[in-house]
This record gives structure tokens, C-alpha cells and sequence, in this order.
């Protein structure tokens, strides 16, 4: 697969411009139609190439700070459209932005740095997810945008369901509902082709088992969860939903800027010390952005926009994590673990200063301000801390691109 030459992210507004050029190219071969709408009333389009039974869905945009699924989605559309073989007894399906309202508001599309990035950064609360909220929401207080994704998937019942997710600063790793044997290998030769990490120890995985290196298979029911105090689990989201049609989902995950350390399979020489520590600093951080929030709260009220959600949201784990860190053994003792929740633990207090600075800029300049200097302090550390390097937005485009072909393939044989 040749270099995609992807030099930005696509605007929600781009890729629906793309899928509709081509199912207006390719009448006999591609419909795109609209499959529910946001909260707010944004459409959520879905694309479809190919008419088979047998069905493989890609989901871009479940997390609004994760850019990099647009273009990924975009690429494989044109690829299935383009390479007959690829629709050889299996029909692509393209859900464009599972949430259009969040994707409105991340507004750093092409970010220079970290501190660039957290200055327009958007994620919102874990309920307001559409793939988390049915692990913390009864059925009936289900968000729309849950419902159009679980709809899709009873309708047209894949074999495999990805969802293109990314991170800021780190590696790459692949998250399964079931196995997929014969996929960490070409998984780990595209990483390295492309100078991207395979995270090792990712926290999102932890203690999961490994098929491979960065290829993590979420554990049985029964398993204990790593971070106890966590409310959202794996085990309840969307991922789950396409295995009452015998499928499963796959979870590709890759980085804006690279970390060499994040795939350091060595031991810690104290990861116990190390996360004890690191429970510290993120009470620390966590509470200098809470100070913020309780000084200004006689002025923002009991206003509850996205972003002042968002940011209380991420506050309120921050005592529940901490005590898991220090509690709960270690499920890794590698040093890429320890580096792996060392990140997480900045991004939590960082990301919740940048949602509130955000908040706050029109009713308090002077808070807002203060959470500006956090969030360049932080993103400074962070960058620094662990060698940020820019990954190109085609090779992390390419990189997912290659993975998802790969799982398709090797998943289609695994259902045969």
C-alpha cells in the first residue's frame, strides 16, 4: 500500500463531501444515507460500498480528540471503491462521525504541538460517549448517537466492526472482543515500517491478554478490572454489540506524536514506587484545576455546557484513580506500563485545565488565564518527558489503513 499523501485531518464536513462524490461517481455501488442525527441535530451519515451479507463496519469519530479515523475511513472508502478484491464476498460499511456535536467543538484539526492541541481540546463525559455511554446509562437514557451506532450494527450484522481511535502521545495498539489470529504480526511490521511505536503496556489494556506485541484481547467477564473505581467498562460499550451476530470489534489505536518509551518491554526497577508517585502528582495537578473551578463556580453557576461537564467529569476519577494506582498491584512491572500510565495520568488534570479554560474565557479571563498557563506548563512537561515526534498524518492514516485491511482479512477466515 502506497504513501496516501494525507497532509491534514478531514473536516466532518469533508468527508461527507467525499462520500457523497462518490456514491454519486459509483451510483450502482455506493449509497450514503443518513442513519440518525446528534443531540443537536447533526446528521450521522453512513456510507456503503458493496451489496454482500457478509459485512465489515468502520466507525471514525467516537472520540472528537481523535482525528486521525476521518482520514483513515476516507482512504479505505476509496480503496473498497477502487480494488474489486476487497469487495470479493464482503460489502464496507462507513459510519462517517459516530459524534458530529463533539467533533464541532475540537477545534485544533492540525495541531503544531501539544500545547496547541490542548487549547481546542474536546472530549466529552464518559455518558455522553456514544460508544461508553451503554457501559454507564441504563438503555432508556441512551444518547442518540448510541442508538444510530447499535442500529447499524443490527443491521447490517459485521463480521467485524473497527472503531479508528488515536491518541495524543504514545504508541500504537490494537484492542479485540475475540482473537484475531495472524494479526499482530503484519500489525507490528506496518509500525515499524512507518517509525511508529507498538505500545506494549497500554493502561487502556491493562491486564489484558496479548496475542502480540500492542495486540491486546479484552478478558473474560469475570476478569477484575485494573482500575476498580473506573465505572466505564469495555465489556458493556458498542464493541460488544456485533457479537450477538457472532462478530467482534476491533480497536485500532494510533499516535499524533510518537514515544519510544511506550514500547520498552524491560522490567521497572520499582513500578510499585513509580506509581505511587505518580498517584501524587495527579492528586496535585488534579487539585490545582479544581481550585480553579470551586473559585469560579459562584460565576459560572450551575451552568452545565459541554465543556464545564467535560472537565468536572474528568476531575471527579481523578480520587478514585489515584487509590487504584496505590491499592491495586501492579498488572505490568514493564517500564512500558509504568510510562504508559505515567502519560495517562497527565492527561486527565491537562485536559480537564484545557476544557475549563475553555469554559471560562468569556465570563472569568483572569481564571482562564491561570488554567493557560497549566495547560503550556503541562503540555511542555509532557512533550518533553517523553521525546515527542510528529507522526505524519499519512503514516498514521496508512498505518490504521493497513491494520484494518489486515483484521478483515484475517477475522473473514477466523468466521468461515
Amino acid at each position: 500500500m502506497g504513501p496516501l499523501r494525507e497532509s491534514r485531518y478531514p473536516t466532518v464536513a469533508e468527508l461527507v463531501l467525499s462520500a457523497r462524490a462518490l456514491a454519486v461517481q459509483w451510483p450502482g455501488l455506493c449509497v450514503l444515507r443518513q442513519v440518525g442525527v446528534s443531540r443537536a441535530g447533526r446528521p450521522l451519515h453512513l456510507l456503503s460500498v458493496g451489496h454482500a451479507r457478509r459485512a465489515v463496519l468502520v466507525v471514525a469519530g467516537a472520540h472528537a480528540n481523535e482525528p486521525a479515523g476521518g482520514g483513515t475511513l476516507l482512504a479505505l472508502a476509496r480503496r473498497t471503491v477502487r480494488e474489486r478484491e476487497l469487495r470479493d464476498g464482503v460489502s464496507w460499511h462507513f459510519l462517517l462521525c459516530a459524534d458530529p456535536d463533539g467533533a464541532s467543538l475540537h477545534v485544533t484539526p492540525a495541531p503544531r504541538s501539544l500545547y496547541d492541541y490542548h487549547l481546542g481540546f474536546f472530549r466529552p463525559a464518559g455518558p455522553e460517549q456514544p460508544e461508553w455511554a451503554p457501559s454507564v446509562l441504563p438503555p432508556g437514557r441512551l444518547p442518540p448517537e448510541t442508538r444510530a451506532l447499535t442500529g447499524v450494527i443490527d443491521e447490517v450484522r459485521p463480521y467485524l466492526q473497527v472503531s479508528l481511535h488515536g491518541t495524543d502521545l504514545g504508541g500504537s495498539w490494537v484492542q479485540l472482543t475475540r482473537d484475531v489470529p495472524g494479526l499482530a504480526e503484519p500489525f507490528a511490521t506496518s509500525a515499524a515500517r512507518l517509525r511508529i511505536p507498538v505500545e506494549t503496556g497500554a493502561s487502556d489494556a491493562a491486564g489484558w491478554p496479548a496475542s502480540g506485541p500492542g495486540v491486546h484481547v479484552m478478558p473474560a467477564p469475570e476478569a477484575a478490572p485494573a482500575y476498580p473505581s473506573l465505572t466505564d467498562d469495555a465489556r458493556h460499550s458498542t464493541w460488544y454489540h456485533a457479537h450477538r451476530y457472532g462478530g467482534l470489534t476491533a480497536v485500532i489505536e494510533v499516535p499524533m506524536w510518537a514515544c519510544d518509551l511506550v514500547g520498552d518491554p524491560a522490567p521497572h526497577p520499582d513500578p510499585d514506587a513509580a506509581l505511587r508517585r505518580l498517584a501524587d502528582r495527579l492528586l496535585r495537578d488534579a487539585d490545582e484545576v479544581w481550585r480553579v473551578l470551586e473559585e469560579t463556580r459562584p460565576r459560572h453557576g450551575d451552568a452545565d455546557g459541554p465543556l464545564l461537564r467535560a472537565a468536572a467529569w474528568g476531575l471527579e476519577l481523578v480520587p478514585g484513580l489515584a487509590a487504584d494506582l496505590v491499592r491495586t498491584p501492579p498488572v505490568d512491572g514493564t517500564r512500558a506500563y509504568v510510562g504508559s500510565v505515567d502519560a495517562f495520568t497527565r492527561r486527565v488534570p491537562l485536559r480537564a485545565a484545557a476544557m475549563l479554560r475553555r469554559a471560562l474565557r468569556e465570563s472569568d479571563a483572569g481564571a482562564a488565564a491561570r488554567l493557560e498557563g497549566l495547560v503550556a506548563r503541562w503540555s511542555d512537561a509532557f512533550a518533553g518527558r517523553f521525546r515527542a515526534r510528529w507522526v505524519p498524518v499519512d503514516h498514521q492514516v496508512e498505518h490504521q489503513s493497513r491494520t484494518v485491511l489486515v483484521a478483515a482479512r484475517q477475522a473473514r477466515e477466523r468466521v468461515r
